[in-house]
């Protein structure tokens, strides 16, 4: 996963968390340092902000893409049970998928290239291979590899598909449990994380002297470089602490 998060070649999805970078190391420049100057050699952390943000974005496409394959198969298992064959139960999931999540989601982003994949006579697992690899969810992943063995075994189709969805709700349904339970964490450890500079915010309006033996002399600097350090560990410690995972 951190070598899809860290490719360097920005998108735009990476906007907002370029956006986002830039205003973060503004404030620390600012409220840490007193100092546009400042503002220049701390924006490294503008990167690692964007990377976290992209790491975010691949986990909860990851997730979703995991929800949506579950209800793309119940519509593949629907057609198969109507006489489909496998290959045309997958098209025919796609037109199902279309009108549930949308054209743009990434099911049919997905499926779409199956569709198209079965029309050049490519094999069907070989496409789902394609998909696990692409999705990088490991339910794909397992289904693609099973589906494989069964095929070239000639296994009951039915009754695997029927398992893996139930394989995949349970695990959903286990997501959606430890995510209620963590939600207030989360949201506290948001509210946390920008005490400090609404603290700094507050004491260097209010009282502009206070903080100025901190600004603009070696001492200074070496003992907000320090507590920034520390912010930073403390945030990053916070993350891994409240991203639990099924």
């Amino acid at each position: 996963m951190w070598q899809q998060a860290l490719r360097f070649r920005f998108t735009r999805a990476d906007i907002p968390g370029i956006l986002q970078g830039v205003g973060i190391a503004v404030l620390f420049g600012r409220l840490f340092y007193d100092s546009w100057t400042a503002v220049v050699f701390v924006s490294p952390v503008m990167l690692i902000w964007v990377f976290l943000q992209r790491k975010r974005r691949i986990e909860r496409d990851i997730r979703l893409i995991g929800i949506q394959f579950r209800d793309a198969m119940q519509s593949v298992l629907t057609a198969m049970k109507a006489g489909y064959s496998v290959e045309n139960a997958f098209m025919e999931a796609q037109s199902d998928m279309e009108l549930l999540y949308g054209k743009k989601s990434l099911i049919c982003r997905h499926l779409g290239r199956i569709h198209k994949g079965i029309r050049n006579n490519i094999p069907i697992e070989t496409l789902l291979f394609r998909f696990g690899e692409d999705c990088l969810n490991r339910d794909v992943q397992d289904f693609a590899e099973v589906f494989a063995v069964s095929k070239r075994n000639g296994g009951n189709m039915t009754q695997m598909i029927e398992r893996t969805i139930g394989i995949i709700s349970s695990r959903v349904e286990v997501e959606k449990e430890i995510e209620v339970l963590i939600s207030a964490r989360k949201l506290e450890a948001r509210i946390m994380n920008c005490v400090p500079f609404f603290i700094i915010l507050y004491v260097s309006l209010t009282s502009r002297d206070f903080f100025s033996p901190l600004y603009h002399n070696l001492f200074g600097i070496i003992a907000m470089t320090v507590c920034m350090t520390i912010y930073i560990f403390a945030y990053l410690m916070s993350e891994r602490i409240v991203n639990i995972k099924a």
